[in-house]
């Protein structure tokens, strides 16, 4: 497929990952629709504006949880695709407010696949942006299975291997907050109506992905904007919640270039892994945002006492899982099972050649149920072209730069 002249309609363009699209997208050639709810003060998306396409999108009035409004959205854009990437994605507000989410991101999914079923005229390609959050619990070894057990009482499907990392599509899906379920069930839903309908649906199930101008809420860059703070004088320590937990993270650009690779050459029907192929701990996050920024990590400890590691950032390529990839030596130590903090540290004392770092354990930012490890198989969409180009410092850069700005910087500490 070639973009110029393709007329595409995006969901949540005003987004974080829908800017990045709608931007890519453009400089392709494309003709860029957007749906966005009304504002009452009537001012453009901070993201689009930020990525310098605010003029170049058309932006179309609509909301998911009316049908109507979707019906008339697609009317008025005639796409040759669509990519529906609009969500409530807070994982953790999905805790507080899980009706809402399962409004939005379920209910809001079928209305749009009843609004271009019933528009005889269209059979756009639709490109539904999944997530790794419907994989869940992931097991990692007999000891994570064991404690899952005590903690949940039950694990469904049980594993049928262990561990099972790095998840491929055909990994069981166990989904760990109501932001999840509703994933899942947006998932089933694109591919029964391909079934069925003969929709010409395609399922990304993204990892995560991050980049200047990813939100406040989500964890990198809760860590970027705090690091700045420290950086600029305006704060004294870092506050964090489960620094154990691991992620397969991507640079935002890397995943947007898959969601059109998707559309330009997967197959209707079928489900697609995005991701880096590597898994880091928000540890090594913390640690790398540091260094980025200027301090030189030497080593860290417990503020309780204790598991202490000396050069924390060392990199290590060894394998895990049976993939080779970029990570530290804290990771490592942390996949190995040989490091863990834990609430009772109270916290992580960072030495530097700048002096010491704290990073406090704060018990509000920790989830009721975590996942603890992430780690995608991309075997499927490499077969299609995809490729990652940025490492974990780029991503760690990018989000940095973005908090120089000082009206950026709304990050509480």
């Amino acid at each position: 497929m070639t973009w110029q002249g393709k007329r595409v309609l995006i969901t949540g363009v005003g987004g974080f990952a829908g800017s990045y699209l709608a931007k890519a997208l453009i400089d392709a050639g494309a003709e860029v629709y957007g749906l966005v709810k009304r504002r009452a003060d009537g001012t453009l998306p901070k993201n689009l504006v930020d990525r310098g396409v605010a003029g170049g999108v058309k932006l179309i009035e609509g909301d998911l949880r009316d049908i109507t409004s979707l019906a008339m959205a697609i009317d008025k854009a005639q796409p040759d695709v669509i990519f529906h990437l609009a969500a409530q994605s807070f994982v953790p507000r999905s805790f507080t407010h899980p009706l809402e989410t399962l409004e939005i991101n379920t209910m809001g999914t079928a209305n749009l696949l009843e609004a271009v079923r019933m528009r005889d005229k269209t059979n756009p390609v639709i490109v539904f942006a999944g997530s790794s959050e419907e994989y869940g619990l992931v097991i990692s070894s007999e000891r994570q299975y064991k404690r899952a057990l005590e903690k949940y009482g039950a694990v469904h499907p049980p594993p049928a291997k262990i561990p099972e990392l790095p998840i491929a599509e055909t990994n069981p899906l166990r989904p760990m907050s109501p932001y999840a379920a509703s994933k899942v069930h947006g998932d089933y839903l694109m591919r029964t109506y391909h079934a069925v309908y003969g929709l010409r649906t395609i399922v990304s199930r993204a990892f995560n992905h991050e980049g200047a101008g990813r939100g406040i809420m989500f964890v990198t860059a809760q860590v970027a904007c705090q690091v700045m703070k420290l950086k600029m004088g305006e704060a004294d320590r870092i506050k964090i919640g489960n620094v154990n937990a691991f992620r397969d993270w991507s640079h935002v650009e890397d995943i947007v270039a898959g969601y059109m690779l998707l559309a330009e050459r997967g197959t209707p029907g079928e489900v697609y892994n995005q991701g880096s192929m590597r898994t880091n701990s928000v540890l090594t996050y913390i640690l790398i945002a540091l260094e980025e920024a200027g301090w030189k990590v030497r080593r860290i400890e417990a503020l309780a006492g204790g598991k202490r590691v000396d050069d924390p950032t060392q990199p290590d390529e060894s394998p895990a899982f049976g993939v080779r990839f970029w990570k530290t030596k804290v990771d490592r130590l942390m996949l190995d099972e040989q490091l863990e903090y834990e609430p009772q540290d109270k916290g992580i004392v960072v030495e530097t050649d700048k002096g010491r770092i704290t990073v406090e354990f704060d018990q509000a930012r920790f989830r009721p149920a975590e996942v603890p490890i992430l780690l995608a198989d991309t075997r499927k969409i490499q077969e299609l072209g995809f490729r990652i180009t940025k490492t974990l410092r780029d991503i760690a850069r990018d989000q940095l730069n973005y908090y120089l700005k000082q009206e950026n910087r709304i990050c509480y500490v």
